[in-house]
C-alpha cells in the first residue's frame, strides 16, 4: 500500500495527502485536515441562494456604472478559471469588465494563446503590464531566499497592480476567480464569502509575504518597485474598492469547467511540470520550479495539492494519490537549467536558501 513520503516526519491528514506543513492547515479530533471539512461544506451550501445574491450583486453595479464603459475589473492570465470568468461575466450576466492582466514575463506559448484567446472571445478591454526581463531576474533570485519560492513579482504584482487600476479608471468592483476556500487550508467557505476587503493585507497574507521595501538591495531599487506597492488604506477606503470571489457564489467545479472551454472556446492544455494536471498554471513556464522548492521546504509539491483535491472529489483513491505523489513531488524540474542561467544562481544555493525557511516539523525533513 501506497505511503506518504515523509511518514516516520510529518504528519498528515487521514482523508487526504497534506501533511502538517500546509499553510494553515488544522486537524480535528478525527485527523482530518480543515481543507477536507471545507470540501464537505462545500457540498451543504445553497448555491442556488448564493447565485442569486450574485446576480443581484452585478445587476446594481450594472445600473450604477450603466453610462460608464466598464462595470466590473477581470484581474486576468488567460488561464482556466479567468478565461471561465470572463465566460461568466459577459455570455451569462451580461457584464461590461475591463480585462487587466500583470504578466509574469513567463508566459508559455500556449498561455500567450489563451490570452489572446480570451480577449477575442469575450470581446474585451484589456490592460496589461509586464514588468521588464531585468527585473524580474533579480527578484528572482531574491524572492528564493526570501520566501522561498521564485515567484514574489507575481506574488505581489496580480494584486497591487488590479488595485492600481481599479483606482486610476475608477472601477471599484473587482470580479476575482476561484474562492480563497477553494486552494489549501487558509479559509474555509463560511469565512471566505464575509471577506470583500482584498488590500495589501490580504494579499500580503494569501501569497506576497513581503512587502515591497523589504525587497530591496543593491541590485533591486525601491523606485523600481512601483507596479508592485498595493494603495494605501486610505487611497483604498476613499476609491470604494469592493470585491468579491466568483467561486464563493457559483459552485466551482475546475476539472467540469476546463472541459467546458476546452470544447466551447478551444482553451488549451499542455504539459505543466510538477503535477499531473495539463490545465494549472499552463499560462506560465515556471510552476515546476515554484512546486519544488515548496517541496524542498514544506516536502509536499502541486502533485500533493492536486491529488488531495481528487481524493476529496472521490476521482482517486488516497493510496492512488500517495503513488502519484512519490513520483512526481520529487521531481527536478527541467526549467530550473533556465532559471539558474537567468539569476545566477546554482541548484546548491537554491536549496540551501529554501532549507532555511524550513519551519516547525519541516526543520527535520531531510
Amino acid at each position: 500500500m501506497a505511503e506518504p513520503l515523509f511518514k516516520n516526519t510529518l504528519r498528515y491528514c487521514v482523508r487526504c495527502c497534506q501533511p502538517e506543513t500546509e499553510e494553515g492547515i488544522a486537524f480535528d479530533e478525527r485527523g482530518v485536515c480543515n481543507g477536507c471539512n471545507s470540501s464537505e461544506e462545500k457540498m451543504h451550501i445553497n448555491w442556488e441562494e448564493r447565485e442569486r445574491v450574485l446576480r443581484a450583486r452585478l445587476e446594481a453595479a450594472k445600473e450604477k456604472f450603466k453610462d460608464r464603459a466598464w462595470d466590473c475589473l477581470l484581474p486576468m492570465s488567460g488561464g482556466k478559471d479567468s478565461f471561465f470568468q470572463g465566460y461568466v461575466l459577459t455570455r451569462i450576466y451580461g457584464m461590461r469588465p475591463l480585462a487587466v492582466t500583470f504578466s509574469h514575463n513567463w508566459y508559455s506559448e500556449a498561455g500567450k494563446r489563451n490570452l489572446t484567446r480570451m480577449i477575442e472571445t469575450f470581446d474585451l478591454d484589456h490592460i496589461m503590464f509586464t514588468p521588464k526581463r531585468g527585473l524580474v531576474n533579480r527578484l528572482a533570485r531574491k524572492s528564493i531566499g526570501a520566501i522561498g519560492d521564485s515567484c514574489w513579482h507575481c506574488h505581489a504584482g496580480v494584486g497591487a497592480f488590479v488595485l492600481q487600476v481599479a483606482i486610476k479608471f475608477n472601477v471599484p468592483l473587482i470580479v476575482w476567480g476561484e474562492s480563497a476556500a477553494e486552494e489549501g487550508c487558509r479559509l474555509s467557505y463560511q469565512e471566505s464569502i464575509t471577506r470583500d476587503v482584498f488590500d495589501e493585507k490580504y494579499f500580503l497574507t494569501m501569497s506576497a509575504v513581503r512587502e515591497p521595501d523589504a525587497m530591496t538591495d543593491e541590485h533591486i531599487k525601491a523606485r523600481e518597485l512601483e507596479p508592485f506597492r498595493h494603495p494605501s488604506a486610505e487611497e483604498y477606503r476613499a476609491a470604494g474598492i469592493e470585491g468579491f470571489h466568483l467561486g464563493d457564489y457559483v459552485f466551482w467545479d475546475e476539472e467540469r469547467q476546463t472541459e467546458f472551454i476546452k470544447k466551447e472556446f478551444g482553451w488549451e492544455e499542455d504539459h505543466v511540470e510538477g503535477t499531473f494536471k495539463r490545465y494549472k498554471s499552463v499560462e506560465c513556464v515556471m510552476p515546476g520550479l515554484h512546486d519544488w522548492t515548496k517541496f524542498i521546504k514544506r516536502g509536499y509539491g502541486r502533485a500533493s495539492d492536486h491529488a488531495s483535491r481528487d481524493v476529496r472529489a472521490g476521482i482517486i483513491t488516497r493510496e492512488e494519490a500517495f503513488d502519484i505523489i512519490r513520483e512526481i513531488d520529487p521531481k527536478r524540474p527541467e526549467i530550473l537549467d533556465y532559471f539558474l542561467e537567468q539569476t545566477g544562481l546554482t541548484e546548491e544555493e537554491i536549496v540551501e536558501r529554501v532549507k532555511q525557511l524550513r519551519k516547525g516539523a519541516a526543520v527535520n525533513l531531510p
